[in-house]
């Protein structure tokens, strides 16, 4: 039996906003990260390469961070038992550097909700900070969900 313990689609409204916790960015997270991923680009492995770009130093990949806000959604307990499928990304921006040792958490906001037969599609707009308070990363995320009329079903 599936337990359900994450929000139906219903149980949004626009205009509601959610903080996460923070997460700090470790050296094992870029590491496994690469390793997981295959990419092993110089700007986030290799330090005296990044010391000569515009940065200084080496930063976590994007799609690290992008990965640690999902991982945001499953402990805050959005979804567990009624997402049905991650639809998608629009407007993502990777606006700062996130380097090793920075804290991140997001600020998602709905802001959009749409009846898709027996299922909803939400939009939740994302502002991901760093400890100084500076947007990093901004997306739209888009998830289907269950409606509550669908309980029941896988």
């Amino acid at each position: 039996m599936l337990v359900v313990l994450g929000r139906f689609y219903e149980d949004f409204q626009i205009g509601e906003v959610l903080e996460t916790p923070g997460r700090t960015i470790t050296e094992a997270d870029l590491v496994n990260f690469a390793g997981v991923s295959g990419d092993f680009y110089s700007l986030h492995v290799d330090e005296e390469y990044a010391k000569k770009t515009m940065f200084g130093r080496r930063i976590a990949h994007g799609l690290l961070t992008l990965a640690v806000v999902s991982g945001f959604w499953s402990k805050m307990g959005l979804f567990e038992g009624t997402l049905v499928a991650f639809y998608g990304i629009d407007r993502l921006r990777f606006t700062k550097p996130v380097y090793v040792g920075d804290t991140v958490r997001a600020r998602i906001e709905v802001v959009g909700k749409e009846e898709r037969g027996r299922h909803g599609l939400i939009t939740l707009r994302h502002e991901v900070y760093n400890q100084r308070g500076e947007i990093v990363m901004v997306f739209d995320a888009k998830l289907l969900f269950k409606r509550k009329s669908e309980r029941s079903a896988p």
